[in-house]
């Protein structure tokens, strides 16, 4: 059985948030002083996480698991839940997505533990700016995070920097200067209406059109084809060998192609990032549903994929889950 839509694409790529707390306080993402997070006994256990991720794998198709929050890392059987992925027959391709806080310290027992690579947000690495986008005076613990990743063997190691205009857009060649030189692989990602306070404004974002502008002031940016799936254009800069993503959700959406499906924290399938409808498989899950009850399920959750996000849409409304509670 394939996760497939009305539209024929069809869903490989697992999103698995594991958690949605976080220990920064990013402008973009939420308000300084956090969010009600969700209660304990609502959060899926680890059994049932690997259960739900199982039935993904072995009965649906899933080839890419990729481990998300809020942020994952504060999930402490992390890398219990990445062996246990691992171990699965076909052995699927594990990713993580993280703020990197943390990772100094765990990055050794990850790749142990069978996961491949890591996405370590950073938009900065100015320490007084890192501290106004993030609330938090962490930057050191974050480029520590990324060195322990590197030398793990997680690699490629990715960077996602979010450019806020008048804030930190005026950083984005040092900033790839700084990936290319530490062997990091940086990718710009337009600001998403994912925030929990809904202060997504258009007219501020800094599109991907202006990010390779910006870049291309400074760097030779040549087009690389085959992107199929995946979300980000890459450029070879100046000749190569290093490379820089741009990933333009907004301005340039790539839904035709997508592959990727969400599952929350507390059980909730979302066929899409900015999806208003949810299918629940933690209620029938603890109500005895079978591995094959809860694969149709899913199955009918991705059916009603809409084509596309419709963030251009006059009518387009913004999710009630914030990026935290989603899980990217």
């Amino acid at each position: 059985m394939d996760l497939i839509d009305r539209h024929g694409r069809v869903a490989t790529d697992l999103r698995v948030s594991l958690t949605d707390r976080c220990n920064l306080r990013c402008q973009y993402c939420m308000p300084a002083e956090g969010l009600d997070w969700l209660p304990t006994d609502a959060t899926l256990t680890d059994d049932e996480l690997n259960r739900l991720i199982r039935i993904g794998v072995e009965m649906l198709g899933i080839r890419d698991v990729r481990f998300t929050g809020g942020e994952p890392l504060l999930r402490r059987s992390l890398p219990s839940i990445v062996a246990t992925t691992k171990a699965l027959p076909s052995r699927p391709r594990t990713a993580m997505t993280s703020n990197g806080l943390g990772l100094k310290h765990t990055a050794r027992a990850l790749a142990e533990a069978g996961l491949d690579r890591v996405n370590i947000s950073l938009d900065t690495t100015d320490p007084a700016t890192f501290e106004k986008i993030t609330r938090r005076n962490r930057l050191h613990d974050v480029l520590d995070g990324l060195e322990a990743a590197h030398e793990a063997g997680l690699r490629p190691v990715k960077v996602n920097a979010v450019l806020l205009r008048g804030i930190n857009d005026h950083e984005a060649p040092d900033l790839l200067r700084w990936c290319m030189e530490h062997g990091y692989e940086l990718r710009f990602i337009e600001q998403m209406p994912l925030d929990a306070q809904h202060g997504w404004n258009r007219e501020a974002m800094v599109t991907a059109d202006e990010t390779l502008d910006l870049l291309g002031r400074h760097f030779r940016l040549t087009g690389l084809d085959g992107r199929g799936s995946a979300p980000a254009e890459k450029f070879l800069v100046d000749d190569g060998p290093h490379t820089v993503g741009i990933i333009g959700s907004v301005t340039k959406p790539f839904c035709g192609d997508c592959n990727r499906v969400r599952l929350t924290a507390d059980g909730q399938i979302m066929n899409c990032l900015f999806a208003r409808e949810e299918s629940d498989l933690r209620a029938p899950m603890r109500a005895g549903a079978s591995d094959a009850e809860i694969a149709d399920r899913w199955i009918a959750a991705m059916a009603t994929k809409l084509p596309g996000h419709g963030i251009d849409d006059p009518t387009f409304l913004q999710s009630d889950r914030p990026m935290s509670a989603i899980g990217g």
